[in-house]
C-alpha cells in the first residue's frame, strides 16, 4: 500500500518538480534570448536601469527595454500588463488588478541616527524616543533639547540634521504627522556632510537613508553611529516589539516583520501579469532577488533580509508552478488517475482507521478540534525527556532513542503540510537542525535535543505529516537514533512535571508575544479570544511568514 501511494504521488508531482527546478537552479546555463519590457517609477529608474544593464551583461542576446513611467501616456499605460513594473508602495493602487503577481525586491529605509558618544546613550536605549516627543522637539521653538525627548529635565540642546532629499524630508514629515509645519534643523547637501557633522556633535540627531550609515565592508552600522530607537507606543520604555536597533540584521528583520514605523520605509515591488509565466521575466526577477541585491546599496536602497529573500523566491516559484499547470488535459487520463487515486486513498483511510482503533497506549492522541489551548490542555506524558526547543526524547529497552516534537508546538503551528527530514545514516549533534515543520509554505526549523546517528525516520510523516498534530508522542515520532552521549546529554533535559511548570512560562511569553503584535496591528487580535484572553488553537496558522520567523527566533533559536 505504501509503495503504491508513493508511486502515484511521485507521478503527479513529477511535472511540478521539473517546473520548480527552473526557478531554483543557481545560474543560467546558457544566455537567454528574446526580450524583457520594464516600466519603472521615476525614483526607481536608476536602480532599474542598473539591474537591467547588469542582467544584460550576463545575457547579451536579450533585448531589455526600460521605460520611465513619467514618460508614459495614458494610451501606453493601458498596455502595462505586457511589462514588468518596478514601483514603490504609492504606485501599487494604479496596478493592483486581480490578475497580478507582486514581489518585494528591496526597500528604501529612512532612519534617525545619533552619535554613540551621546552621554544619554543608556537612557535612550532604555526609554526610546516617542514620535510625539520627537515631533514636539522638531516643530516648536525652544523645545529642541534632550529633556523634551527623554522627559528628564535636561536642557542640553539637540541639533538636528537632515539630508536635502525630498523622499527623506517627506518620510520624516509623515512620520511626525507634521503636515505643513516647518521642521527645525540644518539641511545638509549629502550624506558625507551629515555624517561628518554628527561625528563632531555627540548631541546631534540626523535623518538619512539606512544605506548612508552602513559600512559596505561588513554590512553593519558605521563606527560611532547608532540607530535612534523609537518608542512607538509612547509608554516610556522599549518593549519587546521595539527592540530591533542593535544591529543591521535585527533591524532589517524588524522592518520586514512590521516593528518599524511604516511611514519611514517604502518597499520596492515588481508587479507583473499573472496570465502567463514568462521565462525571461522569471529569470530576471530571480536574479534581482539573489545576485542583483548587491546593487541596491550603491543606489541608496537597502536589500532584503535573508529569510525574506527566500520567501520571495518561494512566491516566485509558486507562481511559476501555478502558471504552467496545463489548462486542458485528456479527460480519460484524468478520470483514470482520479479513480486510481480514490482507490489508494480509500485503502489508506481504512488502514488508518484500523490502526487508530487498535492502537492502545497511555499516549493518547490530542484532539485537534479545541477552540483554544492552554497549559492544562497540553499533553506532557510521564517518562519522556523534554528539551526547551520543544522536542522530546525517549530511550527504549534496546538503547535506541526516539525523538519527536512536543504537543505545545503542534498547537502553535496548526496542521502540518510537510515535514522535511534527514536520511537514515546521517549524524546529528545536540543543537543542530533536526527537521523542518512546514504549514502551507511557512516553516519552523527544529533542533536536536541529543546527539546520535539516525537509524530510522518516520516514513509515515512523508505521506501524512499531520500525524504530529494528531499524535505527537506516538504515531507522530520523527526519528529513531543511536545515541552517542546519552548519559551526559540526558542531564540537560527536563522530565514531565518540571516541563509542565516550564510550559506555563512559555504560555505567558506567547501571550506577550501575540499581545505585542495586537498593539501595533489590531488585525492580529483574532489569535486571542476576547473572553478570558485564551489563546486560539493553531495560533500561527493564519499569520504571515515573517511572524513565523519572529516566533522561530524568540521561542526556538534563543532556547538553543
Amino acid at each position: 500500500m505504501k509503495n503504491t501511494i508513493i508511486l502515484i504521488l511521485g507521478l503527479l508531482a513529477l511535472n511540478n518538480t521539473y517546473i520548480s527546478g527552473q526557478v531554483t537552479e543557481g545560474k543560467n546555463k546558457t544566455p537567454l534570448e528574446g526580450s524583457i519590457n520594464i516600466m519603472s517609477s521615476p525614483d526607481l529608474y536608476n536602480i532599474t536601469t542598473k539591474w537591467a544593464g547588469e542582467f544584460f551583461k550576463l545575457n547579451p542576446y536579450l533585448k531589455i527595454k526600460v521605460i520611465n513611467l513619467k514618460d508614459v501616456n495614458s494610451a501606453r499605460l493601458s498596455e502595462a500588463d505586457k511589462y514588468i513594473k518596478i514601483i514603490p508602495d504609492n504606485y501599487l493602487a494604479d496596478f493592483n488588478a486581480e490578475q497580478v503577481r507582486k514581489l518585494t525586491l528591496g526597500r528604501d529605509v529612512i532612519v534617525p541616527v545619533f552619535n554613540s558618544e551621546n552621554p544619554y546613550l543608556t537612557e535612550i536605549y532604555q526609554k526610546g524616543i516617542s514620535p510625539e516627543n520627537l515631533a514636539l522637539s522638531l516643530t516648536l521653538d525652544g523645545k529642541q533639547n534632550w529633556g523634551t525627548l527623554l522627559k528628564n529635565n535636561q536642557n542640553t540642546p539637540v541639533h538636528y540634521y537632515m539630508i536635502s532629499d525630498k523622499s527623506v524630508i517627506s518620510s520624516v514629515t509623515n512620520f511626525l504627522n507634521a503636515g505643513k509645519t516647518a521642521l527645525a534643523g540644518i539641511i545638509v547637501q549629502n550624506e558625507e556632510e551629515m555624517t561628518g557633522d554628527i561625528l563632531k556633535d555627540p548631541y546631534a540627531i540626523g535623518f538619512c537613508r539606512l544605506t548612508n550609515i552602513v559600512d559596505v565592508t561588513n554590512q553593519n552600522i558605521m563606527d560611532k553611529f547608532r540607530l535612534l530607537p523609537i518608542d512607538r507606543n509612547g509608554n516610556g520604555r522599549l518593549d519587546y516589539m521595539e527592540k530591533i536597533y542593535d544591529n543591521v540584521n535585527t533591524f532589517s528583520r524588524g522592518v520586514w516583520i512590521g516593528k518599524y514605523p511604516k511611514t519611514l520605509f517604502h518597499n520596492i515591488y515588481s508587479v507583473s501579469s499573472s496570465q502567463q509565466a514568462n521565462e525571461n521575466e522569471t529569470a530576471f526577477l530571480k536574479w534581482i532577488l539573489t545576485d542583483g541585491q548587491q546593487y541596491l546599496s550603491t543606489n541608496g536602497f537597502y536589500n532584503l533580509a535573508y529569510s525574506e529573500k527566500q520567501v520571495q523566491l518561494d512566491n516566485l516559484n509558486d507562481f511559476l508552478i501555478s502558471a504552467n499547470k496545463p489548462q486542458e488535459a485528456d479527460s480519460k487520463v484524468i478520470f483514470f488517475l482520479l479513480f486510481l487515486l480514490g482507490i489508494v486513498i480509500t485503502g489508506f483511510i481504512v488502514n488508518s482507521v484500523y490502526q487508530h482503533i487498535t492502537y492502545v497506549k497511555d499516549l493518547a492522541p490530542v484532539s485537534v478540534n479545541q477552540v483554544f489551548f492552554n497549559a492544562d490542555s497540553v499533553v506532557v506524558p510521564k517518562g519522556l525527556f523534554f528539551d526547551v526547543t520543544h522536542t522530546w526524547a525517549f530511550m527504549d529497552e534496546t538503547g535506541v532513542v526516539k525523538l519527536g516534537i512536543d504537543d505545545f508546538l503542534q498547537h502553535v503551528t496548526g496542521t502540518l503540510t510537510r515535514v522535511e527530514m534527514k536520511k537514515p545514516g546521517e549524524s546529528i549533534k545536540k543543537g543542530e537542525q533536526l527537521c523542518t515543520l512546514v504549514h502551507k509554505g511557512k516553516q519552523l526549523n527544529i533542533y536536536a535535543p541529543v546527539s546520535g546517528t539516525i537509524i530510522e525516520k518516520n516514513e509515515a510523516l512523508t505521506g501524512d505529516s499531520s500525524l504530529i498534530n494528531d499524535s505527537p508522542y506516538a504515531d507522530g515520532w520523527v526519528y529513531k537514533i543511536e545515541p552517542v552521549n546519552w548519559p551526559r546529554e540526558m542531564m540537560f533535559l527536563i522530565m514531565a512535571e518540571k516541563y509542565k511548570d516550564w510550559l506555563k512560562n512559555e504560555f505567558k511569553r506567547l501571550k506577550d508575544f501575540l499581545s505585542d503584535y495586537i498593539k501595533y496591528d489590531t488585525s492580529f487580535a483574532h489569535v486571542i479570544l476576547q473572553d478570558g484572553g485564551e489563546i486560539i488553537d493553531n495560533t500561527l496558522a493564519d499569520f504571515a511568514p515573517e511572524v513565523w520567523e519572529d516566533f522561530q527566533n524568540n521561542f526556538i533559536n534563543k532556547a538553543r
